[in-house]
Protein backbone atom coordinates (compact mmCIF):
# COMPACT_ATOMS: atom_id res chain seq x y z
CA UNK A 1 0.00 0.00 0.00
CA UNK A 2 0.90 3.10 -0.41
CA UNK A 3 -0.41 5.45 2.70
CA UNK A 4 -1.73 2.87 5.29
CA UNK A 5 0.82 1.78 7.29
CA UNK A 6 -0.28 -2.19 8.22
CA UNK A 7 2.86 -4.28 9.38
CA UNK A 8 4.43 -6.53 11.33
CA UNK A 9 6.18 -5.38 14.53
CA UNK A 10 8.10 -6.97 17.20
CA UNK A 11 5.40 -9.30 18.31
CA UNK A 12 1.92 -7.73 17.12
CA UNK A 13 0.52 -5.60 14.17
CA UNK A 14 1.13 -1.64 13.99
CA UNK A 15 -2.08 -0.27 11.99
CA UNK A 16 -1.88 3.31 10.70
CA UNK A 17 -3.83 5.50 8.49
CA UNK A 18 -3.13 8.59 8.86
CA UNK A 19 -0.53 9.29 5.66
CA UNK A 20 -3.54 8.04 3.65
CA UNK A 21 -6.52 10.11 5.72
CA UNK A 22 -4.28 13.12 5.16
CA UNK A 23 -4.52 12.00 1.04
CA UNK A 24 -7.85 11.22 0.61
CA UNK A 25 -9.72 14.59 0.03
CA UNK A 26 -6.99 15.02 -3.04
CA UNK A 27 -8.25 11.80 -4.00
CA UNK A 28 -11.70 11.43 -3.96
CA UNK A 29 -12.97 13.60 -7.25
CA UNK A 30 -10.48 11.20 -8.75
CA UNK A 31 -12.16 7.43 -7.37
CA UNK A 32 -15.07 5.97 -9.19
CA UNK A 33 -18.03 7.02 -7.36
CA UNK A 34 -18.84 4.20 -5.56
CA UNK A 35 -14.88 3.59 -4.13
CA UNK A 36 -15.27 7.28 -3.05
CA UNK A 37 -18.10 6.46 -0.90
CA UNK A 38 -16.50 3.73 0.74
CA UNK A 39 -13.15 5.11 1.42
CA UNK A 40 -14.61 8.38 2.69
CA UNK A 41 -16.76 6.73 4.63
CA UNK A 42 -16.61 8.09 8.40
CA UNK A 43 -16.32 4.66 10.06
CA UNK A 44 -13.90 2.92 7.65
CA UNK A 45 -10.75 3.77 9.34
CA UNK A 46 -12.11 4.71 12.85
CA UNK A 47 -10.28 1.34 14.23
CA UNK A 48 -11.29 2.10 18.02
CA UNK A 49 -15.17 2.82 17.89
CA UNK A 50 -16.57 2.45 14.90
CA UNK A 51 -18.52 -1.08 13.96
CA UNK A 52 -18.19 -0.20 9.87
CA UNK A 53 -14.66 0.07 10.53
CA UNK A 54 -12.90 -2.53 8.41
CA UNK A 55 -10.42 -3.60 10.75
CA UNK A 56 -10.79 -6.89 11.82
CA UNK A 57 -13.45 -8.04 9.36
CA UNK A 58 -12.36 -11.91 8.57
CA UNK A 59 -12.57 -12.69 4.66
CA UNK A 60 -16.04 -15.27 4.06
CA UNK A 61 -16.29 -15.60 0.49
CA UNK A 62 -15.01 -14.93 -3.10
CA UNK A 63 -17.31 -15.24 -5.94
CA UNK A 64 -16.11 -14.22 -9.45
CA UNK A 65 -18.52 -13.84 -12.54
CA UNK A 66 -19.08 -16.79 -15.15
CA UNK A 67 -19.85 -14.59 -18.05
CA UNK A 68 -17.27 -11.97 -19.28
CA UNK A 69 -18.83 -9.57 -16.92
CA UNK A 70 -15.63 -8.66 -14.88
CA UNK A 71 -17.43 -9.17 -11.83
CA UNK A 72 -15.85 -9.91 -8.62
CA UNK A 73 -17.55 -10.46 -5.11
CA UNK A 74 -15.84 -10.51 -1.51
CA UNK A 75 -17.51 -11.29 1.57
CA UNK A 76 -16.39 -10.13 5.04
CA UNK A 77 -17.49 -11.96 8.13
CA UNK A 78 -18.23 -9.85 11.27
CA UNK A 79 -15.81 -10.03 14.37
CA UNK A 80 -18.13 -10.67 16.91
CA UNK A 81 -16.26 -8.45 19.43
CA UNK A 82 -16.39 -5.61 17.09
CA UNK A 83 -19.16 -5.53 14.06
CA UNK A 84 -22.84 -6.06 14.13
CA UNK A 85 -23.17 -7.27 10.33
CA UNK A 86 -20.02 -7.99 7.75
CA UNK A 87 -19.31 -6.50 4.69
CA UNK A 88 -19.73 -7.53 0.70
CA UNK A 89 -17.80 -5.43 -1.46
CA UNK A 90 -19.12 -6.17 -5.50
CA UNK A 91 -16.62 -5.32 -7.85
CA UNK A 92 -17.48 -4.04 -11.10
CA UNK A 93 -15.19 -4.08 -14.54
CA UNK A 94 -12.09 -6.18 -12.79
CA UNK A 95 -8.78 -6.51 -14.83
CA UNK A 96 -6.93 -7.88 -11.83
CA UNK A 97 -7.32 -9.76 -8.88
CA UNK A 98 -5.02 -11.68 -6.71
CA UNK A 99 -4.68 -13.12 -3.23
CA UNK A 100 -0.56 -12.99 -2.12
CA UNK A 101 0.83 -14.67 0.85
CA UNK A 102 3.75 -12.98 2.16
CA UNK A 103 4.22 -14.56 5.14
CA UNK A 104 2.54 -17.53 7.37
CA UNK A 105 1.21 -17.03 10.91
CA UNK A 106 0.78 -20.20 11.81
CA UNK A 107 -0.56 -19.39 15.46
CA UNK A 108 -3.68 -17.35 13.97
CA UNK A 109 -6.67 -19.55 13.33
CA UNK A 110 -7.96 -17.33 10.66
CA UNK A 111 -6.80 -14.47 8.24
CA UNK A 112 -8.44 -10.46 9.55
CA UNK A 113 -8.24 -7.46 7.85
CA UNK A 114 -5.86 -4.97 8.70
CA UNK A 115 -6.87 -2.14 6.95
CA UNK A 116 -7.09 -1.28 3.36
CA UNK A 117 -6.67 1.61 0.98
CA UNK A 118 -8.27 2.68 -2.32
CA UNK A 119 -6.22 4.56 -5.27
CA UNK A 120 -7.50 6.15 -7.84
CA UNK A 121 -5.91 3.44 -11.81
CA UNK A 122 -4.53 5.23 -14.24
CA UNK A 123 -7.81 4.67 -16.34
CA UNK A 124 -10.46 6.51 -14.23
CA UNK A 125 -10.85 3.05 -12.14
CA UNK A 126 -9.37 1.88 -8.97
CA UNK A 127 -7.05 -0.31 -7.10
CA UNK A 128 -8.17 -1.73 -4.04
CA UNK A 129 -5.69 -3.51 -1.94
CA UNK A 130 -6.49 -4.65 1.41
CA UNK A 131 -4.00 -6.18 3.81
CA UNK A 132 -4.64 -9.10 5.88
CA UNK A 133 -2.97 -10.86 8.71
CA UNK A 134 -1.68 -13.19 6.48
CA UNK A 135 -2.21 -11.98 3.40
CA UNK A 136 -2.85 -9.14 0.87
CA UNK A 137 -5.90 -8.52 -1.55
CA UNK A 138 -5.35 -6.59 -4.68
CA UNK A 139 -8.26 -5.56 -7.45
CA UNK A 140 -8.13 -3.04 -9.59
CA UNK A 141 -11.52 -2.01 -11.46
CA UNK A 142 -13.71 -0.29 -12.51
CA UNK A 143 -15.82 0.78 -9.38
CA UNK A 144 -16.74 -1.20 -5.94
CA UNK A 145 -20.08 -1.01 -3.98
CA UNK A 146 -19.62 -1.29 -0.44
CA UNK A 147 -22.62 -3.28 1.44
CA UNK A 148 -22.54 -3.67 5.27
CA UNK A 149 -24.97 -6.67 6.06
CA UNK A 150 -26.23 -8.14 3.14
CA UNK A 151 -25.85 -11.62 4.10
CA UNK A 152 -22.45 -11.69 4.86
CA UNK A 153 -22.77 -12.66 8.08
CA UNK A 154 -21.14 -15.63 9.06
Amino acid sequence: MKYVTAVWESGGFYVDPRAYLAELPKLLDRLPAGASAFASDPGHYDIAAATRCVKDLEPAGVHLATDRSGGLVLEFAPNRFKHDSGLRITYSGVRHFSVDYAHAIDWMPVDTVLLDEILPDEDGGCLHEIALTDASITVRCRDLEAVWGSGAEA
